[in-house]
């Protein structure tokens, strides 16, 4: 007698957003995994027959293409393309009772902590004994580790604390752990991440604790970058920066989100910071560290911004410097402080100073760029793209800033490794060079 035949589960994860939900993503997928279910990440291929979007809803650009990714997976079930639909991440959390409303298709909706349920609708196990285990979707040399979730900042335009909660710490034990995995992986360099990497610590050891734990990274043997990204400047702790200085294996790197520089909109902003407490938190860390590179980022067209805060926003970028520096526009998000002020600033003004302040930055990039040409640098390369070797210095995160490029119909590069290349070139965000 014929039986049927069940085609075993496919899950396919795609990931919107932040590094911190491409971390969750890698969580859910190495406890599929342990539970033997098929999975891959972001798949071109048409053989998976369950989806799980991991969607972002932190801005209106990040949430519209949420939805619309979740629209596309919709049309997909009806179809019959694919069986299953589920939905997980921030604007998940945020909004699951008007998107079960609004998109029947999709299954079931998940909030961020809602891992173990999602897991047992597919018949799986949260696994304890694989905390730690994750199915990279990184190149095997580099990957982000998240240090602690959620943040206790109250910032008028940030609805993060609505979706993440407060902010929860890893144990400095939990997190070696991890990063040691990592490293007999092969994984040579870790980002660490969290909505606010100044606190960590304070919730379980009863103080900052980032430069006790970075200590213990470094210790750990086949890392060799350690990175840091989000760090909070309100009363910005400088052993952090004195640490850096004093280990080898942490970049000479920051990522440091200022937001603005206007007083009065600081104010409104509820960041608990002046101008000048600003610039002295960014030249005492020069001060200590010289060779850093300061990754920030601005917003712009908050309530209540006028021109002249604006101008001031620009002599400030113009005359600080940044290394490396992103702009955002304000979005108005239901639940936060700035949500009941008036959006007064139109967006196609927004979008104008953002393009202005963006034109100050190019300028800089490429002037602090020209000054590398005839320089030799420790080079991480991370993929071929077209006829070049793509990588990144100590001073350069994946994805956000500088590439190095190394012309590949001349010379051979190994993916993975780091390479110290001299600079021959430089454009606003890109340098090119060849192997010293």
């Amino acid at each position: 007698m014929k039986t049927k035949t069940l085609k075993k589960n496919k899950v396919n994860v795609v990931t919107l957003g932040c590094s911190k939900n491409l971390v969750d993503s890698e969580v859910l997928m190495g406890q599929l995994k342990g539970n033997n279910i098929e999975v891959a990440h972001e798949s071109q291929e048409d053989d998976f027959n369950i989806v799980i979007v991991n969607t972002c809803g932190f801005i209106d650009k990040a949430k519209e293409e949420s939805i619309n990714t979740i629209l596309d997976y919709a049309e997909a079930k009806r179809d019959g393309i694919i069986d299953k639909l589920y939905v997980t991440g921030c604007l998940s959390q945020r909004y699951k009772d008007n998107l079960e409303q609004e998109i029947k298709e999709v299954d079931s909706f998940y909030g961020t902590f809602e891992l173990p349920a999602l897991l047992k609708t597919l018949n799986a196990d949260y696994k304890h004994e694989l905390v730690g285990e994750r199915l990279l979707t990184t190149p095997n040399h580099y990957a982000y580790v998240k240090i602690s979730e959620g943040c206790n900042r109250t910032c008028a335009f940030c609805a993060i604390p609505i979706m993440r909660g407060k902010h929860v710490s890893k144990p400095i034990e939990e997190l070696i752990k991890e990063v040691s995995k990592l490293a007999a992986q092969g994984v040579k360099e870790i980002m660490l991440i969290a909505q606010e990497l100044t606190f960590y610590g304070l919730d379980i050891y009863k103080k900052r604790s980032l430069s006790i734990l970075l200590d213990a990274l470094c210790d750990i043997e086949g890392i060799e970058w350690i990175r840091l990204h989000y760090a909070y400047p309100s009363q910005f702790p400088m052993d952090i920066i004195e640490t850096m200085a004093r280990q080898p294996k942490i970049c000479n790197y920051l990522d440091i989100p200022l937001q603005h520089a206007a007083n009065n909109v600081l104010k409104a902003m509820r960041r608990k910071v002046t101008n000048q407490d600003t610039r002295n938190t960014i030249n005492e860390i020069r001060s200590i560290l010289p060779e850093i590179a300061i990754r920030t980022t601005m917003l712009v067209g908050f309530p209540g911004e006028t021109r002249e805060d604006f101008e001031e926003l620009k002599d400030f970028v113009e005359e600080m410097r940044f290394e490396r520096l992103g702009v955002f526009t304000y979005s108005h998000e239901e639940g936060t402080h700035g949500y009941k002020l008036e959006d007064d600033v139109p967006e196609e003004e927004k979008a104008q100073r953002a393009n202005e302040l963006m034109e100050i930055q190019q300028e800089i990039s490429y002037e602090l760029n020209e000054a590398k040409i005839g320089k030799t640098f420790k080079v991480i390369f991370d993929k071929k793209e077209g006829e070049s070797f793509v990588g990144r210095t100590e001073y350069d995160s994946p994805d956000v800033d500088n590439e190095v490029l190394v012309d590949a119909t001349k010379q051979y590069v190994p993916i993975g490794e780091f390479v110290h290349v001299k600079i021959t070139d430089a454009t606003d965000f890109d340098l090119f060079g060849e192997l010293a």
